[in-house]
């Protein structure tokens, strides 16, 4: 886990190596302070020698001055360092999510990456602040405060021994039991993350059916889980810092009634009392300071594996070694193909089917029959189990998986949007695509006349998720970007169910006449998307059940012949006859 954070520093290593040595000169001239000070109260004061007051006086200034300007430059470099570490590191993260597979992705949740990116990238930053920091000040500061302690009183200068093991023993429960909670924190953070990114993005669900007030019992009853937790955790924290007193205070006691028994045998003066008083508390502070680090540490370190996990998680798809340049034309050959997510059982079996390029093929089949598993093993979301899947050829696994997923253009059940413009979202097509090349891409999906209508045009705002239009103008807009980029295989997955039947039969005449050379493959459920299909093909369970034309599958495939007719029966072809 060390070493891949660490990787994530980079540029800013300069900065993270000089801040250290800054602390380490702010620690030795603070330490140098008492040493004059026991000077200024011994030679100056009880002297009554105003040369040596201005003198010493002069010396501690110049002193305070320069402890002070080391700390600024350490605070300086540090916290930039500290920026640029915790900015590479979502850099880092967010660039290996944009190569997962859908199989990676399906691993974590999107609340737990967004979490991962947020909080525990910031936990991290904190803790390196404090590596940068305090993991050099303070065993600094205790090495140099003993060496002047010693050299001033061997024996007063060990006090604070006779507490070290006090404090030992107490930080190490007070980890013990911390540790477990904020990892328990961390998880409750994504749940957290996860009910409210539900609630926003389904909010028009949650007003329509008035479940107000159930969802915020939802995130109540995760809000206070994660309460509790942050209190439990955050008590037994709480016990470092009465702790931390007790300790010091024992140890002031302890010289006060040991070093006025050496002043008065004439041992020690009061100048040397008051700075190994000095020195004993920088040391208590020091201590102070790393257990806070130890208890930072302990969250850090919850933070820096969940972190990790995203950072080392390879790409279940992978790039061949030597790829073929992409897909010679649009032919689609599945070969004895069986598919299934994760460690679940298979939901494809046994599929062989051949499409030619520039054919127009339906495929039917009822909700899990396998009709959108099926088409995203074409450009490669997925990999088969068994089998394999051709494209122009090409085992899809030889591919160059850029060039492939350019030739092939999905347009999912699930019509996303972005913010920006229309053009700006059409363009994710073709970055390079002018506005005729738009408008007309626009023309093929049945969306122009409602783009120019908007304000703006093509130039249009498209509100976030694109709210500011009707599901079946998102449709069509998600139909006109992926027809931008020209594809070999224009793949549509019920993209025109919010469509009405005109409309639709409209898309499907476009497609027809102006993409004679492109492979269309449809999912749809009504049969009127797909009755003038080149070939219709019938799901079951994973298994081709049937495939044909309309008038061949209704002479010989009983599923098709029902849904044909329980349609006819609902009207659903009504509009379109």
């Amino acid at each position: 886990m060390i070493k891949k954070l660490a990787g994530c520093i980079r540029q800013y290593t300069f900065l993270a190596l000089i801040s250290p040595l800054f602390m380490i000169g702010e620690v030795a001239l603070e330490v140098l302070i008492p040493y004059y000070m026991a000077d200024l109260v011994d030679l100056g004061i009880d002297a009554g020698n105003m040369e040596v007051i201005k003198s010493v006086g002069t010396t501690l200034i110049l002193l305070a001055f320069a402890s002070m300007a080391c700390g600024v430059l350490g605070a300086v470099t540090s916290s930039t360092a500290s920026s640029g570490f915790a900015a590479n590191m979502r850099s880092d993260m967010y660039n290996n999510i944009q190569r997962f597979s859908f199989s990676n992705i399906d691993k974590f949740s999107a609340a737990g990456l967004v979490t991962r990116m947020t909080t525990d990238v910031t936990r991290i930053q904190m803790a390196f602040t404090m590596l940068m920091r305090m993991a050099v000040r303070a065993p600094a500061s205790i090495i140099l405060a003993m060496i002047a302690a010693r050299r001033i009183n061997k024996g007063l200068s060990m006090v604070f021994l006779y507490v070290l093991p006090v404090l030992a023993i107490g930080l190490f429960f007070i980890m013990r039991k911390a540790m477990p909670l904020f990892d328990r924190m961390f998880r409750i953070y994504d749940r957290l993350n996860n009910t409210v990114q539900e609630n926003v993005r389904g909010i028009r669900v949650v007003k329509a059916f008035v479940r107000e007030e159930k969802e915020s019992e939802k995130f109540g009853a995760v809000a206070e889980e994660l309460y509790r937790t942050a209190y439990g955790a955050e008590r037994i924290m709480a016990l470092n810092g009465p702790l931390m007193q007790t300790c010091s205070y024992g140890c002031m006691l302890l010289i006060a009634w040991l070093g006025a028994r050496l002043i008065v045998s004439g041992s020690m003066t009061t100048g040397q009392l008051i700075s190994i008083n000095t020195y004993v508390m920088q040391i208590l502070m020091s201590l102070m300071m790393l257990s806070f680090m130890l208890s930072m540490s302990s969250i850090a370190v919850a933070a820096g594996k969940r972190i990790t996990e995203v950072l080392c998680e390879e790409p279940d798809i992978a790039e061949p070694e030597q790829p073929a340049e992409g897909p010679a034309d649009g032919s689609v050959v599945f070969e004895d193909v069986d598919f299934g997510y994760g460690n679940s059982l298979d939901c494809i079996n046994d599929i062989d089917l051949k499409i030619k390029s520039g054919e127009t093929v339906g495929i039917i089949g009822g909700t899990g029959s396998g009709k959108t598993s099926l088409v995203q093993l074409i450009p490669r979301l997925y990999d088969v189990r068994k089998g394999r899947v051709l494209v122009g050829g090409e085992d899809v696994r030889d591919l160059d998986i850029t060039a492939l997923r350019k030739s092939v253009s999905m347009v999912l059940q699930k019509n996303v949007l972005f913010s920006g413009t229309v053009a700006d979202n059409l363009r994710w097509g073709s970055e390079n695509a002018t506005d005729e090349e738009l408008l007309e891409a626009l023309e093929h999906a049945q969306a122009k006349s409602f783009v120019l209508e908007k304000e703006g045009g093509l130039y249009g705002r498209v509100e976030q998720g694109g709210s500011n239009f009707s599901g079946g103008q998102r449709q069509r807009l998600c139909i006109a970007r992926a027809l931008v980029s020209r594809p070999k295989i224009l793949i549509l997955d019920d993209s025109t169910s919010a469509v009405d039947t005109h409309t639709e039969s409209l898309i499907r005449k476009a497609f027809r006449e102006d993409l004679p050379e492109t492979t269309k493959i449809i999912i749809a459920q009504r049969i009127s998307s797909v009755r003038d299909a080149d070939r219709i093909v019938v799901l079951d369970n994973g298994r081709i059940s049937g495939v044909g034309t309309h008038d061949e599958l209704m002479a010989s495939n009983g599923i098709y012949r029902e849904v044909y007719e329980s349609q006819m029966k609902g009207g659903d072809f009504d509009a379109a006859e």
